[in-house]
């Protein structure tokens, strides 16, 4: 007879630490919260452009674009939750702000929708996920990931390739076939709209977007790596959520910069409580998950550490 599988969810719910009807209330959806930290937010990216301006005619111009671009890659935290339609109760503003999102950081809303499905059913499985992020062989090979310079060469090839009408395999794996053309057009319409944007500032002369946008983009997706890699890198490539996703407990400013997705553990257990309800679930779950008590510094830590335990083994092995 097979035993019955026992995850952290399970095991919160037979101990009493979690009831169903206070998961169901975890469960609801509303628009209110994201509205709010909406309003915030458009607040904080008014106060960092205005940095930039101040700073514009001296060397400070970089550290305010870094800040500029930190909040700026950001938007990607916005557009996963409205990916899950879990933002707002309503569909379709999901929809709408996640595609703005996607236009910002160049990223069409749609076929991240179908590649994080993938994500979420085959989690750090080796040819089956697609955002799978693996461990570095070497510290070169974690600074190279870090520089985000593979990053935006995958994203260039990506977009530009579906703008041509074209999926590799894996892709043909998530996308549904009824949606292809679908993906191929949100390709095209965000190249058009990055066409005319350039157009625009060509024929008016006013080339501030590039300081303001995307310089500041560039400058901030190293930061995103660096939060990127500590939600599964380093964990066991293997089914059980309980082992392959970490959490990490971060200060105040940067649970609003990622909408809590560093309760990330909490995120895949059940994906459909919303951004705003996240601390409440990790209070029930937190004794059954994996939590890194040191945040996003000591998820690398612990990255690093397991990376110079292999190289040292290696370096033993081949003497």
């Amino acid at each position: 007879m097979t035993r019955p599988i026992v995850t952290p969810l399970t095991q919160a719910l037979a101990e009493g630490k979690l009831t169903r009807e206070e998961l169901k209330q975890l469960m609801q959806r509303s628009d209110g919260p994201a509205f709010r930290r909406l309003i915030l937010w458009i607040g904080l990216i008014a106060l960092t452009t205005t940095l930039v301006s101040l700073a514009w005619d001296s060397w400070l111009i970089w550290p305010a674009m870094l800040l500029q671009g930190t909040v700026l890659v950001h938007h990607f935290s916005l557009q996963h939750e409205c990916v899950h339609y879990t933002a707002f109760r309503t569909r379709w503003i999901n929809d709408l702000v996640g595609q703005i999102c996607g236009a910002i950081i160049i990223l069409p809303h749609r076929f991240f929708r179908y590649e994080h499905c993938d994500h979420h059913t085959y989690t750090q499985l080796h040819g089956e996920d697609p955002e799978l992020v693996s461990m570095p062989k070497s510290f070169g090979e974690y600074l190279w990931y870090l520089s985000a310079i593979p990053y935006w060469r995958g994203k260039f090839t990506e977009v530009l390739r579906h703008a041509a009408g074209r999926l590799n395999e894996a892709e043909k794996r998530f996308i549904p076939t009824v949606e292809h053309k679908a993906v191929f057009t949100d390709a095209r319409r965000l190249l058009a709209v990055y066409a005319a944007v350039f157009l625009g500032m060509a024929l008016t002369g006013w080339w501030g977007l590039i300081w303001y946008w995307i310089i500041p983009l560039f400058l901030g997706e190293p930061v995103m790596r660096f939060i990127r890699m500590t939600e599964h890198v380093g964990r066991p490539t293997v089914p059980q959520m309980r082992e392959n996703t970490r959490t990490n407990l971060v200060s105040a400013p940067w649970r609003f910069l990622c909408w809590n997705m560093n309760y990330h553990a909490e995120h895949h257990y059940v994906a459909s409580v919303p951004f705003h309800a996240l601390p409440k679930l990790h209070e029930k779950l937190k004794d059954h998950i994996h939590v890194e008590k040191h945040g996003y510094l000591g998820a690398h830590r612990d990255i690093l550490r397991q990376l110079f335990s292999r190289s040292s083994a290696a370096t033993v092995e081949q003497t």
